[in-house]
């Protein structure tokens, strides 16, 4: 399951090259800036090479972690991926490439606190519910403006009906709906 909602274009954007080269340098790998980011795997590692960064072999990372100072950063990521993202120890663990147990006492050293399941699931619905509110005011904006529900549907892959329920969510005022089949004066009585 993927704890971050699905990246905009302008999100996306924002994760330059040159932020990536940076964290990669100061110790992280191509997996843990996956996580981080919310990109694909091939568009981070696309991103480091247009930055020019000369890539590490996996031993090489390892030797790097076992400087305390690297594992100091290390732990510091991790507590940011668990607090702020809301991932979970076994999503630290591969993102660090350690074990679960691993990932905890990595965790704790920054100063971490460990969190129940529930507690997780809490903070996951709570970003869900967040960005879904905030589709929910763009699709109003755009409505409001003048676009259709269908056409908002195809273009958000999603059907009228959740289109409809996002903008009823949004507190929308509807147009009214359009009469469908023969036109109303032709059915005038003599």
């Amino acid at each position: 399951m993927n704890p971050h909602p699905p990246v905009t274009s302008d999100a996306s954007k924002a994760v330059t090259p040159q932020a990536l080269r940076e964290q990669y340098e100061s110790g992280a790998t191509v997996d843990e800036l996956v996580t981080a980011s919310g990109l694909s795997y091939g568009t981070v590692l696309n991103r480091l090479h247009d930055a020019g960064t000369v890539m590490r072999t996996s031993w090489q990372t390892r030797r790097m972690r076992q400087n305390p100072q690297a594992r100091q950063r290390l732990a510091a990521r991790l507590r940011t991926l668990y607090e702020q993202h809301g991932a979970t120890l076994t999503e630290l663990a591969t993102a660090a490439g350690e074990t679960r147990r691993g990932a905890r006492r990595l965790l704790i050293e920054a100063g971490g606190t460990v969190r129940t399941t529930q507690q997780t699931l809490r903070m996951r619905a709570a970003a869900r519910a967040a960005e879904r509110h905030k589709v929910a005011l763009s699709l109003r904006a755009r409505y409001e403006a003048g676009e259709t529900v269908p056409d908002l549907a195809r273009e958000h892959s999603y059907s009228v009906a959740t289109v409809y329920r996002l903008l009823h969510q949004a507190g929308t005022l509807m147009r009214p709906q359009h009469a469908h089949g023969p036109a109303h004066d032709a059915r005038k009585l003599p």
